[in-house]
């Protein structure tokens, strides 16, 4: 599986082109974005990380941001984007409904 770095710099980010190199990166597996560059993060830098996540999802591509300041940690947490920050191999499995039947129990 083969993992991509993608450099978001600066504070207004160019969100199309990084747009389409996430779909040209999802084409090859997973997605990292190294956001190591960001000194001082904005909303700016949010809407583009999210941009960025929801192109990868549209291809079916996990997503994933590393390199993150305490500060773009703490902004995306806020915002509920937190989970950009785990590695994918750290996300749970999705939860499925388990249901248990009893020997006494009658059909519906």
């Amino acid at each position: 599986m083969e993992i991509r770095i993608l450099a978001l710099e600066g504070p207004a980010p160019d969100i199309p082109a990084l747009c389409a190199r996430v779909r040209e990166a999802s084409r090859d597996g997973p997605v990292t974005c190294d956001a190591g560059g960001v000194t001082a993060p904005t909303l700016a830098t949010v809407d583009a990380l999210a941009r960025m996540a929801l192109a990868a999802r549209h291809h079916g591509t996990p997503f994933t941001v590393t390199g993150a300041t305490p500060a773009l940690r703490a902004l995306l947490h806020l915002v509920g984007l937190g989970e950009l920050l785990r590695q994918p191999e750290q996300r749970e499995p999705p939860r499925r409904v388990q249901e248990g039947v009893q020997p006494d129990d009658p059909p519906l």
